[in-house]
This record gives structure tokens, C-alpha cells and sequence, in this order.
């Protein structure tokens, strides 16, 4: 490709915001098409769920290793490969004839996806120094609000127009472009040097949260008593344990658990993963609670969610330019949370007879107090690290943040499937609502664990990036010079 030159802010941003987009919308887009793809593959519904659980599987696997393959074979080359590999994977999907073929693709999907998000990140965050934080987790915004959002509005078109196969199809598009744009603009990043691959952190590590990964998204399927579910809780369990001790004594582990002494960062990731397992969590609830207890469409459906991406994104604008720099990130976060909470409380008292669109203003305050839990996080997460620790934290952070949504997933399917959401009423089978309300109980708890936690973080720790509106200008101006691309 020819050299071109173009600010590595702009290059970095398009192409990995385009690429995380892919990734987050794929876990929405697909649970809509299940109940389809069953019966076109002539499947049954736990056999179907196979291909959920391939990608989220595969994706914790390759985390770990997405780090040290940036800095090894260069950020660039890993990061756009990764993207490549997604998108072929999602073609494939598209194409599959067979169950058996489409798991098959799946994991492959999540090896691109398990790559790409961290690298991604760790690069986004290199060309954007401290006191821009702010302004580039505002651009992650796009992806993370309305990626989840409009999986779901996507997936029922696509299932009720076209074909389920749409569902991967679309990927294609987004991720040739990305690729192109990438190639032609994207400079490389790699670090002076490069210690050996750490094989002993990357089997403890992959495996660990493989098969945790497994054990927590099948538990609520086929029951956590199951025998597989338990050993694979058991046995992850006890790699992610001897994976702490191996990385603890290796000098460049594969996941380098002493980013957890410094304080800003423990405490940011920890926000981040208790507010990914009530948030994601809530977000597939809701599309439940929608269809089974409201009896909306998945298109419908999908439309009552979308709100919530319109909320994260005109707050996130609040948060980004006024409040972030007047308050840092640990009142913020704090009071979203308690937001967030209180909006799961009042879903808790939706029935059948609530007007509709006072529910979809209630989903749209859901996102606009994420919006101070997701841009804050971000931006103060890696402000107190060195700058070539920045792959090492992204891995770490990234890794968190997949692990919680899972388990958010996870716990609120567990406590609807507890309680039955389905009872009978003179012979006819109708939704139990009180199950699905106190999951919605159930998340607010988490929600406010997450705000508990986030009193911890300090703002003198994250001072570098809470830069007065005025300062901004002046440090956009110092650091805006073009780089020529590789």
C-alpha cells in the first residue's frame, strides 16, 4: 500500500472503533436469531446455544495473548490481521450448512475478536496522552452505547426480512473497510523490546477463563449442578489460581497481575467489570422481559431498547466536556451508578399495563447514567501507568470487562430460571413478571456494589487526564502533528 499521512488520533479511532463495534454488536445481533437459526439448521435450542458459547469461549482464550502479539509482531499488523480474521469468520458464519460448521466459525470469530478489542485499545490510548483521555473514551462511546442497542433492532429486520444469515453478513462491509483505511493510514506501534513468549501464563490463563467462561454461560442452560458445569467452574477456577502464581514469579508474564498495586487501576477495572455485569446483564434481560412478558416482536423489541444508546451518547457529551473536567471520575461514576440503580428499580415495577414509551424514557436514563460510569473508567484507568505498560493493562482490563458481562448474563438468566418465568393461571401457561422484576432487583445490587467501589478511586491519581476546558485546547494544539503511516 502507498504511504499516506494522516493524524495517527484520527487513523487509531477509525479503525478501532469500527472494529469494536463489530465485536460488541455481535453478542446482541445473534441472540436474536437463535430461535431461527434452530429451526433452519434443524437444531434444538441448547444445541444452538453452542455457537454463544464457541465465541465467548474462544474470545477469553485469546485475550491473554493479545499483549505480547502487539508488541511482538507490532500493534498495526496484529490489529488489522485480527480484524481480517473476524470478518472472514463472519462470512463463513454466514455461509455455514450445519450446526457443527457455524461452532466451528464461531471460535474462529473469537479468536479475531479476542485480538482485536485489547490491541485496539492499548494503541487508541498510546496516541492519545493523558490529558486526552477524556476525548478518546468519547469516541468509544459509539461502539459500546450503540453497538449492544442496535444488535437487536438489526437482528429482528434481519430475521424478518432477509435471512438470519445477515446477522454475520453484515460484519463484512464494516470490516473490509476498516482494513482498507487501516492499511493505508495506520502506522505501526511497537515497543523497544519484547521478552519471551510466556507459555506457562498464556495455558493458565486461556484455559482458566475459557472454562470458567463455559462454566458460567452454560450453568443457567442445563443447571449448575450439571457435572461439565461444575468441573469446568472447578477446574478454571484452579488454572486461574495457579496462573496467579506463575505470573507473580515470571518476570514478562502474559497477564501482569502487578498492575493491580497501583490503585487507580485496581479500582477503575474493578467499576468497570461490576458495572459490565449489571449493565449487559440488564441489556439481555430486557430484551427477554420484552418478548416473553410483554410480547413484543425482536423488532420491537429492539426499537424499546435503542433508547438506551441515545441516552449513553448525550450524556457522554455532558460527562466529556463539563463534568468530567469540573469533578473528575470518582463522583461521577458514583452518581451513575446510583442512576443506573434507581432506573433498574423502577423497570422492577413495569407490568403489562405501563405506558410504553414511559418505559423507553426509563431505558434511555439507563444509558445516560452509564454514560458517567463507561467515559470516566476509561479515561482514568491507565492515567498512573507507564506508558509501556498500556498493552499490558489493556489485556487485563479488557479481559475484566468480558468476564463480567458473562457472569451478569449468567446470574440474571439463573435468578428468572429459579423463579420460573412461566407460571400457570387457569390452565395457561403466562409470564411469571415477578421473576424478571427481581432480576432487575437483582442488577440494581450489583449496580450499587459498583458504586461503592468507585468511592475508592481517587482523582488525585487521575489528575493528569481532568484537564480545565481552557487547557484542553492547548494540549490538543501541542500534540496534534501528523504521522506518516507504515
Amino acid at each position: 500500500m502507498p504511504q499516506r499521512t494522516i493524524n495517527q488520533k484520527v487513523a487509531v479511532s477509525v479503525v478501532y472503533v469500527a472494529a469494536m463495534f463489530m465485536a460488541i454488536m455481535d453478542t446482541t445481533i445473534v441472540n436474536v436469531a437463535l430461535p431461527t437459526i434452530t429451526k433452519d439448521l434443524h437444531s434444538s435450542p441448547a444445541s444452538v446455544a453452542a455457537t454463544v458459547i464457541a465465541f465467548l469461549v474462544s474470545l477469553a482464550v485469546f485475550i491473554p495473548a493479545s499483549s505480547w502479539l502487539g508488541d511482538r509482531l507490532g500493534a498495526r499488523r496484529v490489529l488489522l490481521g485480527a480484524i481480517v480474521i473476524f470478518t472472514a469468520a463472519s462470512a463463513l458464519c454466514g455461509l455455514a450448512s450445519s450446526l457443527g460448521e457455524l461452532v466451528v466459525f464461531r471460535v474462529l470469530q473469537g479468536v479475531g475478536g479476542g485480538l482485536m478489542t485489547p490491541v485496539g485499545l492499548a494503541m487508541l490510548f498510546r496516541v492519545f496522552p493523558p490529558a486526552e483521555r477524556v476525548k478518546a473514551s468519547a469516541l468509544l462511546i459509539l461502539p459500546t452505547a450503540l453497538a449492544p442497542a442496535l444488535g437487536p433492532v438489526l437482528g429482528g429486520l434481519f430475521v424478518t426480512d432477509l435471512s438470519w444469515r445477515w446477522v454475520f453478513y453484515v460484519n463484512v462491509p464494516i470490516g473490509t473497510v476498516a482494513v482498507i483505511f487501516g492499511l493505508v493510514f495506520l502506522a505501526e506501534q511497537r515497543p523497544p523490546s519484547v521478552g519471551r513468549f510466556d507459555l506457562p501464563g498464556f495455558v493458565t490463563s486461556g484455559l482458566g477463563l475459557g472454562l470458567l467462561m463455559y462454566g458460567v454461560s452454560e450453568g443457567p442452560n442445563i443447571g449448575w449442578r450439571t457435572g461439565r458445569v461444575v468441573v469446568s467452574i472447578i477446574v478454571g477456577t484452579v488454572l486461574l489460581l495457579g496462573m496467579v502464581v506463575v505470573e507473580l514469579r515470571t518476570e514478562r508474564p502474559m497477564l501482569d497481575l502487578r498492575l493491580y498495586t497501583d490503585r487507580l487501576f485496581r479500582s477503575t477495572a474493578l467499576v468497570m467489570t461490576l458495572g459490565s455485569t449489571s449493565f449487559l446483564g440488564v441489556l439481555y434481560l430486557l430484551a427477554l422481559f420484552f418478548q416473553e412478558a410483554l410480547h413484543m416482536t425482536a423488532l420491537q423489541a429492539g426499537l424499546s431498547i435503542f433508547p438506551e444508546a441515545l441516552g449513553v451518547m448525550m450524556g457522554s457529551q455532558l460527562v466529556s466536556r463539563i463534568l468530567y473536567p469540573s469533578f473528575g471520575p470518582r463522583r461521577i461514576m458514583a452518581a451513575g451508578l446510583v442512576v443506573v440503580a434507581g432506573v433498574m428499580l423502577l423497570l422492577s415495577q413495569v407490568t403489562t399495563g405501563t405506558d410504553l414509551w414511559l418505559v423507553r424514557v426509563v431505558v434511555f436514563f439507563l444509558g445516560a447514567g452509564m454514560s458517567g460510569v463507561f467515559l470516566p473508567s476509561q479515561a482514568a484507568a491507565f492515567a498512573s501507568l507507564p506508558r509501556e505498560k498500556t498493552g499490558d493493562a489493556s489485556t487485563v482490563f479488557n479481559a475484566q470487562r468480558q468476564l463480567g458481562g458473562a457472569i451478569g448474563v449468567a446470574v440474571l438468566t439463573t435468578v428468572i430460571t429459579t423463579l420460573h418465568p412461566l407460571h400457570l393461571v387457569a390452565g395457561r401457561a403466562v409470564a411469571n413478571l415477578h421473576a424478571y422484576h427481581v432480576g432487575f432487583v437483582v442488577a440494581a445490587g450489583i449496580a450499587l456494589l459498583a458504586g461503592v467501589a468507585a468511592l475508592t478511586v481517587s482523582d488525585a491519581d487521575a489528575a493528569s487526564t481532568i484537564v480545565p476546558r481552557k487547557r484542553k485546547a492547548e494540549a490538543a494544539t501541542s500534540t496534534s502533528e501528523p504521522v506518516a503511516a507504515a
